[in-house]
């Protein structure tokens, strides 16, 4: 008999424990739209944050809750953006193509090496001893830490120990920002065409005697420019985004060393020709 009551309890309580989970489902459950997952199926799957979000299930959800566009997702290109504007039957949109951009043009050619280092080849372990083997100490160390870290194999050292960023291929994920000690590179529209490759905060002899390209701080290319375009700060010539708009080679022409440039596309044209090449 005490076993029947046992039996008949556990059945009773087993009976109250699943209407208190099939009442909580009710009442917690969070509905999900369908098409997340159809979209996420058909984004890259990089999971890169080129788009600004932390993956490409956080994308997908952004999108069909119409709170960006599919051309935002700069990895999948247009013929993704096509494929799931077509499915969610929107608009395709588009974001202003961004890429990679070296602010260093301090190579083995140029810039003066105040120690030989034998250490475990990366930029990061390098730095950690005095801040590096070359005598500027802002400038690129050319271990290859940013070539590592490329998810898109869009960078590849050059022969005189700069990377070098293919556009095309570059998606300006941010992997080479990360990874360089030195914070030398920036992620940038691609249009920008006015660039100053050196950070060092040396100037003028002082700054030459470790980089025949180094910023000297002299503040020509300010004069030169229009009004605001660029100010000094720190003693390298930085832009003011609000006036990018104004940008002109004209800043270029009295640089002393080559240190701000111009550029038409590739910021080491000759380089890559140089991989190209190989």
């Amino acid at each position: 008999m005490g076993s029947v009551a046992a039996i008949a309890f556990l059945a009773g309580l087993c009976v109250l424990l699943a209407a208190v989970l099939s009442a909580a489902h009710r009442a917690f459950y969070v509905w999900e739209d369908p098409r997340i997952d159809a979209v996420t199926d058909m984004l890259p799957g990089a999971n890169c944050g080129a788009c600004g979000l932390p993956g490409c299930r956080a994308f997908a959800e952004r999108v069909v809750g119409g709170e960006i566009q599919p051309g935002q997702c700069t990895v999948g290109g247009p013929d993704t953006a096509g494929q799931v504007a077509g499915f969610l039957g929107i608009e395709t949109g588009s974001l202003e193509r961004r890429v990679a951009r070296l602010l260093c043009a301090g190579g083995t050619d140029v810039a003066h090496h105040a120690a030989a280092y034998e250490g475990y080849s990366s930029c990061r372990a390098a730095a950690t001893i005095g801040g590096g083997f070359k005598g500027c100490t802002f400038g690129c160390l050319g271990l290859a830490d940013c070539e590592v870290s490329c998810t898109f194999d869009a960078i590849k050292m050059s022969s005189n120990g700069l990377p070098v960023v293919d556009l095309e291929a570059c998606t300006a994920c941010g992997d080479c920002v990360d990874a360089c000690p030195k914070d030398l590179f920036e992620i940038m529209p691609a249009r920008r065409r006015l660039i100053v490759q050196c950070r060092s905060l040396l100037e003028g002899e002082e700054a030459l005697a470790e980089c025949r390209v180094a910023c000297t701080a002299c503040a020509r290319c300010v004069a030169d420019a229009p009004e605001g375009l660029l100010t000094m700060e720190r003693g390298i010539p930085v832009m003011n985004l609000d006036r990018e708009d104004r940008e002109t080679s004209l800043a270029t022409l009295r640089c002393p060393t080559g240190a701000i440039v111009w550029l038409e596309g590739q910021q080491f044209p000759e380089l890559r020709e140089e991989h190209h090449a190989v």
